[in-house]
């Protein structure tokens, strides 16, 4: 059980059940401690039985005096923006963070690594991802701490190293994709930088993906995650939660043919098919100018999905960066399957079309997804309209209620970059094909 100070954090207990049905938080503001009513006995009566105390903002002396007090025999107490007489525990120990090292170099065969404290490395992950302070890192930090002192959690079990097998498995099937790579000034950066990431946060390895990609990175983890799966990873794509597609367009059943015609949306119009406005998941979902790009291919029955999307990169550079999925229908209308090889590895994914409005000034998407070899679960969501700008006033309160299906606060969404986005390479190949049923009716918006 996890007790959590902190007014404003109280959708992240069912976030949590979506991992483990066992999962169980409270939240509470500090407030209770001046109350003269049974608060403060049920309060101390729930830190008894909890396994993890969390403190977020709380900086009161009243409080941080009876949290200190009260909160003895908590085995895991992790402390954001509080009081510093408020200290770190895991496993029923104090500890500090310190600063990460590079624990992770079994990827760089030849160098040379040492072992901190796991402890101590285990808080370093969770305030690293606090200081990102959005709500699936949130989640993140408290699922590291139930993964290493509570039970293991399923989304976390994958660890980047398992061993000898491991280095014997990358030298035996991929020394020259190996080589090539170190010796790339590009490629031995990303490696680095994936070194010093959790392996569990896809936040910062993604980040260093996308600063660093080559085809010699793809090369190499072509070979060594997807061919050989090397570090014998296996993620899963969540089940959980479960968003329901729309059921009509425009007063019309929706079809498979009308939702991949809301999929292909401005294109032919515009240059895109969408832009996207804001998103949900930290890690692929918060870079500038994200262009959409939906459409029919030459091959019967054929649908591709191409984001085009800018990227800052560790060094300070913005660059454009290009992904290419197959999609193809579900087995219930307005859910899709696309994949993807990305930096040579595949990502499945699972979309649903939340809703769209009948002009299509506005449309929401849900995904689930995962990267198998490379131990990477996700959700996210985007919402996107055909210039980049937010939803109309009027819109606001169908828009909460798509994003309440899909379990997502508003306050959630991190709004996308859209300014200097010129010069995307936008553009489909020839002989593509666009909407089959409906019609887009004309409108001015602005333009890269």
């Amino acid at each position: 059980m996890i007790l959590y100070f902190a007014s404003f954090y109280k959708c992240k207990a069912e976030r949590l059940k979506w991992v483990d049905e066992e999962f169980e938080m409270i939240v509470f503001s500090d407030n209770f401690v001046k109350s003269e009513d049974e608060t403060v006995k049920h309060v101390s009566n729930e830190l008894d039985r909890a396994d993890i105390l969390v403190a977020v903002a709380v900086r009161k002396e009243g409080s941080d005096n009876w949290i200190q007090s009260n909160s003895q025999n908590v085995p895991n107490i992790i402390c954001f923006d509080s009081s510093l007489a408020l200290r770190n525990k895991l496993g029923g120990s104090f500890v500090e963070t310190k600063k990460r090292g590079d624990i992770f170099s079994s990827l760089l065969p030849f160098s040379q690594s040492k072992k901190l404290d796991e402890s101590v490395e285990i808080t370093q992950t969770v305030f690293d991802a606090w200081e990102r302070h959005n709500s699936d890192d949130i989640r993140f930090c408290l699922l590291v701490i139930i993964n290493a002192y509570i039970k293991p959690v399923s989304t976390l079990k994958n660890l980047r190293a398992k061993g000898f097998s491991t280095l014997n498995c990358m030298v035996t099937n991929c020394g020259p994709q190996i080589l090539n790579c170190l010796l790339d000034p590009n490629c031995r950066k990303a490696l680095q930088c994936l070194n010093n990431c959790s392996p569990v946060d896809q936040v910062c390895n993604y980040r260093c993906i996308a600063s660093y990609e080559s085809k010699y990175l793809e090369e190499f983890s072509l070979c060594v995650l997807q061919k050989n799966n090397c570090l014998e990873l296996d993620a899963k794509i969540p089940e959980k939660p479960y968003v329901t597609p729309m059921a009509e367009f425009r007063g019309e059943k929706l079809s498979s043919e009308i939702a991949e015609d809301l999929f292909v949306g401005w294109l032919g119009t515009l240059e895109w098919s969408w832009r996207v406005v804001a998103g949900q998941n930290p890690a692929y979902d918060q870079f500038p100018c994200q262009y959409q790009l939906f459409y029919r291919g030459k091959a019967r029955g054929s649908f591709w999905y191409e984001p085009v999307f800018q990227v800052r990169t560790l060094e300070g550079d913005l660059v454009w960066r290009r992904r290419k999925y197959r999609v193809k229908r579900g087995k219930v209308t307005g859910t899709f399957h696309f994949s993807v090889l990305d930096n040579g590895v595949v990502s499945n994914e699972f979309w649903t079309i939340v809703d769209v409005s009948d002009d299509l000034s506005w449309g929401l998407f849900h995904y689930h997804g995962a990267a198998r070899v490379a131990g990477q679960s996700y959700t996210g969501a985007v919402l996107v309209s055909p210039d980049g700008q937010y939803p109309a006033e009027k819109e606001k309160q169908r828009l909460i209620s798509a994003l309440d299906r899909c379990g997502i606060k508003e306050w959630e969404l991190f709004n996308v970059d859209n300014c200097s986005c010129e010069n995307a390479p936008l553009g489909i190949p020839d002989g593509s094909s666009l909407h089959s049923k409906i019609q887009v009716h004309g409108q001015t918006h602005s333009s890269v």
